[in-house]
Parts: structure tokens; C-alpha cells; sequence
């Protein structure tokens, strides 16, 4: 793939980014030598990779590789026997930490799982602990050996410090005695790796011994008296005796490490190759990319895409087809309005792709494997080579033109711009018509409005345009496919205060083709805003459809359980009252058979049938409650008996409740029975007489009475239908008073529907009450927005 478009693109930006995501030298290398694959199994591949680091990177965080040095030259010299220095070694101690890290970091809890292609690389990883430990135990840093290295270093250092000491004192013997005066200092000073004393010039004579160094002055000569020139001898033997020794570590460090080679080249390899797939997915986290899906069919479906150097918090996520129903797009629009960053999203999204990293954008967007990305972008104007603004890009364009095959993907930015307009709209329809015929992925913008038409009128190809607000003279970065753009000259230069009458004889000098061509052009801007705003309430309705859909589902399954319960327990209770029947049937005739066969007992057969008829009759007290039925005195209801709010009895199911509609023909009417709402007839109901009843043992007075006086009274639910607003609060004010007096946990508030005018005051009432806990409109079957449910604190 051709490198100019990596500067072109800002390709070589993103690889900086990559780089300093790498840990090691080596890593970074791999980074910085990233470039776009052709083979799509290697894409994939690639791909995959990133997404199993980035995958661990959210669930363990982040695996340093900075401890992975280039020992390459290393492990060379110890194929042919040299001897490591201390540095080498620890370079290769602190690359076996990082593989010893590594696979820790990757241990699964669970074995089960099937190993992914990052868990083959882990596991093939070889931290090699005894070698990283005995290289740890022998070196401290680079310029320490440890004492314990060897038992024979050991004891020579041990002699060198008594030797110190024997030197030591020898000399501060002499300092602190006769030689005091003929020194310049008291102290003691080293030489040539000697240790001496400072001796003033003139006692030179003074003191027997061999001078190593004098001051720059002369006046001091540094000598070593005879009294340890033997003692430093002996020092300085135990000295190399100790350099030897290190040696031999070393050596025997570097043998032990080369027996390992194999293993060291091959975790060299794979910590460098994890470094750099972790490096990818590191990148992508940053810009919280995903991985595209990859095709060789020339299509490109980037969904939400953001330009990865745009601050992801405010570039604006933009949409782009290209390849399935048209291979050719020209976009057009104001400038800075997003022309060119749509043009270079998808140019480097493409090389990006490519080279095994994620984009910016939604998961699933596609791409399409190109062998070329061409870009003409930007201004190249060139003073050496005598080129205008236009002579380069048309130099660009020919070079494209002849190097672009139908495995390419094309990038113009105002093609052809620069030159007398009517010309260069001309051959810019020409150079996108020959690419078109070639069948080659292209995407262009310009300010021509016969690349509009030209769109318009030809298959394959599409417009495009960078939508642009009017009203605040600010783009908003949305790309819009299949909308030609509009330049908005006029609309600009108006709100900047440019004077009418100049606009007005603009507009005039405009033909009447170009005019009405631009006011189709707003015709299909304001269709489009209709269009998406009717869509979004479209997508609104079908959300609270869906809700309300799998809500009823909910109820239903909750219904059908119920009544499986209802019937399995109905069942069981059945086959236990056989059970029990036939028991009591057997017991009857083993009795009869007894009283039968023997002289007959009158009094004892009577009393053991009086038995079995007290346990018949317990055995169905406790079948089932049975309905209530209407006294001899109680009289058929008819529907003028019947009023909105009334407290009857549902007989059927004994149960209590409030009128909430009226009977219609049939007779059949609305109960309220707490939060059940049901349809019942006429037939099937008693009115509850509104009286009073107090027990007297309960009598209480004061706030004890008023309370069960409510409690019989008030009613689960008020009805204000029919009623203005002044009056409906002054009665629900009184009736939530009674309510909460009666320890009525919720009550019911019946407002219609109408023009909500009534159910709005309601709730602004509702709003200002202390003692209401919460209110909400009803639900299905409940009354739906007719009706107020209100919940008492």
C-alpha cells in the first residue's frame, strides 16, 4: 500500500498513539512498523487478538511488559560460549519476572473453558524460576555481588575487611602518634587503589615509604609508609582473588542461562508479540473502539463512527454507506460543516482495520479488504516544482487514475476545485463517471451543483451532505446519505448583515434552473426534518406498545399460574375427600357387618352413626365458602336502585365492593372490589345499607369514634364526573379527610378522561396534601387515565 497516504490520512498519528501504548523496545518496534494487510485471514486474525486483550484488559486491567529488554545480542553470545556481565543476566531475570507475571495474570479459575488463541500464547510461556531465582540470589544491581554467591567469595571478602581493619590500624596508629607533625592532615587517604598518607613536603624524609602522588601544589606528597606496604600487597591479591571469583559466577550464571536458550529465545518472542497485541487493545480502550466486521465484497457500513483524533466527547458520530446500493458518494455542504473528516473517517478507518485495530465506532459496522486506499486531500500547492493549487491535485488524479483497480477505495476532497468552474465540474463528472464504470469504491465532496445532479440522475451513485443549522450559522457533523447539501451562501451572508437588496439582485442573477433547483433542494431538507421527527414519535409509540404488550403478558402468565395453583389444589382437596369418603364408607360396612352378624345393639349402632355424621359434617365445613345467598325479606335489585358509589355485595364471590358504573340494558355493571375491577349483573348483587354500626363494647369517644363512624362509612372510591373544577376539589377535600380518618390505605379517585383539565387540578391538589404518600394515573383495567390511584402515608 502506497505510504503517501499514511501522512495523507494521519495514519502515522494513530501509530504514535500505538507506540507509546507498547511497554518494551521491542513491542514499540512491532508498533511502529504496523501497516495495513491485504489478507483477510491475517485481518481476522489480527483482529480477534485485539479483542481477547481488550476482553482481559476490562476484567483484570492492564499487564506491563516494561520489564522485557532486547537481549537478542545476549542470547548470540551465548550461543557461542561468552560469559554475560552482570546486566545481561539481570536483563534476563527481569524478562523471566515478566513471563512469571504474565501467567499468573492469565490463570483461569476455571479449567473448562477452551483455550483461546491469547491462553495458547500464555501457556507456552516458560518463567524458568530457578534460573530467574539463582540469578536474583547471586547479582543485586549491577555494580553488587552478593557475598552469598559462593562460599569462596564469602570468605575472601571476609579476609579483605580484616585486612582493611589490620591497614586501618596501622596507619590511624601512626596519625594519632609520631608521624602527627609531618602530616597535612590526620587522615587517611587512598591512591592508585593504595592506601596512603598526606605528608608535607619538607618531611618527605621523615617518613619511609613510597610515594604514589603528590597535590598540585607539591606541598603535600601522598606516600605509603613501609608499615603496611606488605599489608596492601596482601589487600590487593585478595582483591583480584575476589575479581577471579566473579568471574566464575558469571560464568557459571551465563552457563546455566545458555542451557536455557531455547526457552529464552522463544519467551523473548512471545512476550514481544503479547506486548504488541496488548498495545492494540490498550489503543482501542481509548477511544472505545470495537472490532469491525471484514469483507472482500466492497462494502462499507460504519455505524456511530467517531474520528479516532477528534476529542471522542465532542466529535459528533457520523453513519456512512458505500458499496452495497451505490458505489460512488459525493457529499456536498457548507464548508467546515464535516465534509473532509467524513472523507478521512473513512479513509483511516479503512487502514486502521487493516492493520488490527478497532475502530471508534458500534459493533458490527463493516469493512471491505482494499489493496490500495488513494487520497486526494488538502492543499499541495508546491513552489519548487512550479505547481498551483490545482496542477497538484491534478497530478494526484492522474496518478490515481492509473494505479486505481476495482480492489481500490478512492478519496476526493472538492475534486477538481481551483479552475474556472464550468470546466471543472465538467471533468470532475467525467473522472467519477470512469471510476464508476470501473466499478471502484469512491467517495468525493464538492461545492458543484452539477455533482448533485449528476448524482441524481445516475445508478450506483448517491449524494450526501454535511448538515448545516441555519439559525445559529454552525454545522451540526451530521453526514446525511441520499440528501444533496446546499451551500447556504445566501442564508449566511444575511445573518452576518449583509444588505437585502445585494442578496435580492444575487439572487436574481441566478438562473431559473439554478433556483429551482435549490428550492428543491429545501423542499428535501424540510421533507427530511418532517420525516425524522414523525420517525422518532413512530419509535416512541412503538416503545410504550411494547412496554404495555409485555406488561399484559406478564399478568396473563401471572393468571394462568394462578388458576394451574387453583386447580391443583382443588384437585388434591378432591382426591382427599375421596379418600376420606371411601374410608368412612368401609368403616360403615365393617360396622353394619359387626352389628349385623352379632345380637343387633340398637344404642351402640345409633351412637357410632351420630359419630360419622359429626365428622361428615366437619369434613365439609371446610370444602369450600359458599356463596351468600339473598334473604327471604331482600328484593330483586332493579337499575334505578342502583347509584354511582354505592356499597354492595358481590354474592358469587362474597365479597364487598362500590359501584363504579352504571347497569346498561343487560344489567350488567362495574363493581369495584378493592384493587379488582369486575363486571357483574344485577342478579348477582345486594345493596350494603349505609348505617352506622358501633359495637358497644368498642364505644369510644372523641377521635375513637369519629374513626370506626368513617371506617363503616367512606367508601373505597369518589366519583367527580360531571362536576367543574371548584366543585370536584371541594368534595375531594372532604373525602380524602374521611379517607385517611378511616386507615383506608388507597382509595380511588374517578376524574374521566375529557380534556384532562380536571385530572390536572386533581394532581396539583394531590401535589400540596401531607398525608398523601404517592398518586398515579390507573392501569389497564383500572381505569387507565380516567382514574387516580392515591396512597395514603
Amino acid at each position: 500500500m502506497n505510504s503517501k497516504v499514511f501522512k495523507t490520512l494521519e495514519y502515522e498519528k494513530i501509530i504514535e498513539q500505538l507506540v507509546n501504548c507498547a511497554g518494551s523496545l521491542l513491542g514499540k518496534e512491532l508498533c511502529k512498523n504496523l501497516v495495513p494487510s491485504s489478507d483477510i485471514e491475517e485481518i481476522r486474525t489480527m483482529q480477534h487478538e485485539t479483542s481477547l486483550a481488550l476482553a482481559r484488559i476490562y476484567q483484570k486491567g492492564s499487564l506491563s511488559f516494561s520489564g522485557v529488554r532486547d537481549i537478542r545480542g545476549s542470547l548470540k553470545r551465548l550461543e557461542v560460549g561468552s560469559i554475560l556481565s552482570t546486566q545481561e543476566l539481570l536483563h534476563i531475570s527481569k524478562m523471566l519476572d515478566v513471563c512469571s507475571r504474565a501467567k499468573s495474570y492469565d490463570r483461569k479459575d476455571n479449567d473448562e473453558t477452551e483455550p483461546d488463541a491469547l491462553d495458547v500464547m500464555f501457556q507456552a510461556l516458560q518463567p524458568l524460576a530457578p534460573l530467574a531465582g539463582e540469578i536474583r540470589r547471586c547479582i543485586l544491581s549491577e555494580d553488587e555481588i552478593s557475598d552469598d554467591a559462593s562460599p569462596a567469595l564469602k570468605s575472601i571478602r571476609r579476609s579483605i575487611g580484616q585486612m582493611n581493619d589490620k591497614v586501618h590500624a596501622q596507619l590511624n596508629s601512626m596519625v594519632n602518634g609520631s608521624a602527627r607533625t609531618y602530616l597535612q592532615d590526620a587522615v587517611i587517604t587512598m591512591r592508585n587503589g593504595r592506601y596512603c598518607l598526606p605528608v608535607k613536603a619538607e618531611y618527605r624524609g621523615q617518613v619511609q615509604g613510597m610515594i604514589h602522588d603528590q597535590s598540585s601544589t607539591g606541598s603535600t606528597l601522598f606516600i605509603e609508609p613501609m608499615a603496611v606496604l606488605k599489608l596492601n600487597n596482601e589487600l590487593h591479591e585478595l582483591e583480584l582473588r575476589e575479581e577471579k571469583e566473579i568471574e566464575v559466577i558469571l560464568s557459571t550464571l551465563s552457563s546455566r542461562a545458555a542451557a536455557e536458550l531455547e526457552p529464552l529465545e522463544t519467551n523473548l518472542e512471545l512476550l514481544t508479540r503479547l506486548d504488541f497485541i496488548f498495545a492494540r487493545a490498550q489503543l482501542s480502550r481509548s477511544y472505545n473502539g470495537s472490532e469491525p466486521v471484514f469483507n472482500q465484497k466492497g462494502i462499507i457500513n460504519i455505524k456511530k463512527g467517531r474520528h479516532p483524533l477528534l476529542d471522542k466527547k465532542k466529535a459528533v458520530p457520523i453513519d456512512i454507506r458505500l458499496g452495497k446500493e451505490f458505489e460512488l458518494l459525493i457529499i456536498t455542504g457548507p464548508n467546515t460543516g464535516g465534509k473532509t473528516v467524513s472523507l478521512k473517517t473513512v479513509g483511516l478507518f479503512t487502514l486502521m482495520g487493516q492493520s488490527g485495530l478497532h475502530i471508534p465506532a458500534f459493533d458490527q459496522s463493516e469493512l471491505s479488504v482494499f489493496d490500495e486506499v488513494f487520497a486526494d486531500i488538502g492543499d499541495e500547492q508546491s513552489i519548487e516544482q512550479s505547481l498551483s493549487t490545482f496542477s497538484s491535485h491534478m497530478t494526484n488524479i492522474v496518478n490515481i487514475l492509473a494505479k486505481a483497480t476495482p480492489h481500490s477505495l478512492v478519496l476526493f476532497d472538492e475534486l477538481c476545485a481551483g479552475t474556472d468552474p464550468t470546466e471543472g465540474a465538467a471533468l470532475a463528472i467525467a473522472i467519477l463517471s470512469n471510476l464508476h464504470r470501473q466499478g471502484i469504491r469512491t467517495m468525493a465532496t464538492t461545492h458543484y451543483s452539477e455533482l448533485k445532479v449528476f448524482a441524481l440522475t445516475t445508478p450506483g451513485v448517491e449524494n450526501g451532505c454535511c448538515e448545516f443549522n441555519v439559525e445559529t450559522l454552525s454545522p451540526t457533523y451530521h453526514l446525511l446519505i441520499g440528501i444533496p447539501g446546499k451551500s447556504n451562501a445566501f442564508a449566511i451572508s444575511s445573518k452576518l448583515g449583509l444588505d437585502d437588496y445585494i442578496i435580492e439582485e444575487a439572487k436574481g442573477n441566478l438562473s431559473q434552473q439554478d433556483e429551482d433547483f435549490e428550492s428543491l433542494l429545501a423542499d428535501l431538507e424540510n421533507s427530511r426534518v418532517t420525516i425524522a421527527k414523525e420517525q422518532d414519535e413512530i419509535n416512541h409509540y412503538k416503545q410504550e406498545i411494547e412496554q404495555l404488550k409485555n406488561r399484559l403478558e406478564h399478568k396473563q402468565e401471572s393468571l394462568d399460574a394462578s388458576r394451574e395453583k387453583i386447580l391443583r389444589d382443588a384437585n388434591e382437596q378432591a382426591h382427599k375427600i375421596l379418600r376420606d369418603a371411601k374410608e368412612y364408607a368401609d368403616t360403615t360396612i365393617k360396622n353394619f357387618n359387626k352389628f349385623g352378624k352379632a345380637s343387633i345393639d340398637s344404642r351402640a349402632m345409633e351412637q357410632e352413626r351420630n359419630r360419622l355424621r359429626e365428622k361428615m359434617s366437619s369434613v365439609e365445613k371446610n370444602l369450600t365458602i359458599k356463596p351468600t345467598k339473598k334473604t327471604a325479606s331482600s328484593k330483586q335489585l332493579q337499575a334505578k336502585d342502583i347509584h354511582l358509589g354505592d356499597s354492595v355485595r358481590v354474592l358469587s364471590m362474597n365479597l364487598k365492593g362500590t359501584v363504579s358504573s352504571l347497569p346498561n340494558a343487560k344489567g350488567d355493571l362495574f363493581v369495584q372490589m378493592g384493587i379488582m375491577r369486575s363486571q357483574v349483573n344485577l342478579r348477582d348483587l345486594e345493596l350494603i345499607p349505609d348505617v352506622e354500626t358501633v359495637n358497644p363494647r368498642t364505644t369510644r369517644t372523641g377521635t375513637g369514634k369519629i374513626k370506626m363512624s368513617k371506617s363503616a362509612s367512606v367508601s373505597t372510591e369518589i366519583n367527580l364526573l360531571g362536576k367543574t373544577v371548584d366543585e370536584a376539589l371541594a368534595e375531594l377535600d372532604k373525602y380524602l379527610d374521611d379517607a385517611y380518618l378511616s386507615h383506608m390505605p388507597s382509595v380511588r379517585v374517578v376524574h374521566g378522561k375529557g380534556t384532562g383539565a380536571l385530572r390536572k387540578a386533581v394532581q396539583n391538589y394531590l401535589r400540596r396534601q401531607k398525608h398523601v404518600a404517592s398518586y398515579r394515573l390507573g392501569e389497564f383495567g383500572e381505569g387507565d387515565a380516567g382514574v387516580t390511584i392515591v396512597t395514603f402515608k
